[in-house]
């Protein structure tokens, strides 16, 4: 028995929790919802109790941070916006509440942890201990990225395999509870990143894997384009259907796979007015990420801008000829079109970040829901 299994069922005996045995494959043996609808979820002014949670399979509450190999809030004022969600369960018994580990600004300190058997072991214990405390119903592991800066983040060509490790402990030390315990790992939409990680490996352990299919393009980018486009074009060669069908071309299941959706934009100014200011350069003049209820209420077909289709790429834009402005974005019918293409193909589901950038009427998911129903 590894020291990881020992401590952990240590720590049921000691906590009153029935365990049961482990699965073969580290998947929950129950069927599945036939699609997972997940929302990536940053409490802010919107209560819980005002959520559409019965829109929802899946909520994941964002962020928790490796603190001292510990899986920890850096702001102590969610633990109450947490205690409140997981409250709602009672409500909405098809939810499963989960909560999301790191994310862009919050992933220093997975590389040192996860390099150390006894600090894993420490971070397992902690996040079991975590979810035991607030009655949730998995983890979302957020580490961007094993084995590369990210946001300037200490990083080792060894944290491939010990990326796979720290998949493995958490899903022994869910296992071990017998209870139906979700473990999810979001990833980058671009290929360089499965150059960093043991990718089947890695599925052996996760339910899921949630698919960054959003911000393909960003201030870097030479030229305008989609951000979250579902299909590739001459402007956009990155899309989600290109980065599923190479994972799961890599042997990966399709449902374990999640396709992601974008409920926020990125846009440019200066922007050439030939073909609508797409693919046109950017000259380094990126301005900001606009959530989604904002476009709709400020931009959508409003004071000079005019929203375009692209229907190669599948995706939505916004031009504004006066002010030289492009909005590349998700809106109602391509995330519906996401939502069929996941349908189609047998995927896991959808996700996307994050719930509270929708419209006030939910615009949105209202349109991710009718056509996972359809």
């Amino acid at each position: 028995m590894s020291l990881i299994k020992a401590r952990f069922l240590k720590y049921l005996l000691l906590c009153c929790i029935p365990f049961g045995g482990f699965t073969s494959c580290g998947v929950s043996s129950n069927e599945k919802p036939s699609m997972a609808i997940m929302a990536y979820y940053v409490p802010g002014e919107v209560a819980p109790t005002d959520l559409p949670l019965d829109k929802l399979t899946h909520i994941i509450f964002s962020f928790t941070e490796v603190v001292d190999d510990q899986m920890k809030f850096r702001n102590a004022t969610a633990v109450d916006k947490l205690k409140a969600l997981s409250a709602q369960k009672k409500n909405h018994p098809q939810l499963k509440v989960m909560v999301a580990c790191g994310g862009w600004g919050g992933s220093g300190g997975f590389s040192e942890m996860a390099a150390d058997p006894t600090k894993r072991e420490n971070f397992v214990v902690s996040v079991m201990s975590f979810i035991d405390r607030y009655d949730l119903d998995g983890l979302d592991m957020d580490w961007e990225y094993p084995g590369l800066p990210g946001n300037n983040n200490p990083h080792l060509p060894e944290d491939k395999e010990n990326f796979t490790a720290l998949m493995q402990e958490l899903r022994e030390a869910m296992d071990a509870t017998g209870k139906e315990l979700t473990l999810s790992f979001a990833s980058a939409g671009w290929e360089r990143y499965y150059d960093h990680i043991e990718l089947n490996e890695v599925m052996k352990y996760a339910d899921y894997m949630n698919v960054m299919t959003y911000d393909q393009v960003g201030g870097g980018s030479p030229v305008t384009g989609h951000h979250t486009n579902l299909k590739s074009s001459d402007a956009s060669q990155r899309s989600a259907d290109a980065i599923i069908r190479f994972c799961t071309e890599q042997g990966v299941s399709p449902g374990q796979i999640v396709i992601g959706a974008a409920f926020y934009g990125r846009s440019w100014k200066g922007v050439a007015p030939e073909d609508n200011g797409l693919d046109k350069a950017t000259n380094g003049a990126w301005k900001s990420a606009i959530i989604y209820s904002e476009i709709a209420e400020s931009y959508l077909n409003k004071d000079g801008f005019k929203r375009y289709w692209d229907e190669t790429a599948l995706a939505p834009f916004l031009y504004n000829a006066k002010d030289s402005l492009f909005i590349t974005y998700d809106d109602p019918q391509s995330v519906a079109l996401k939502t069929k293409y996941a349908k189609e193909n047998k995927l896991g589901g959808i996700m996307f970040w994050q719930l509270t950038q929708d419209t006030p009427s939910g615009d949105l998911l209202n349109a991710i829901k009718k056509a996972a129903e359809n």
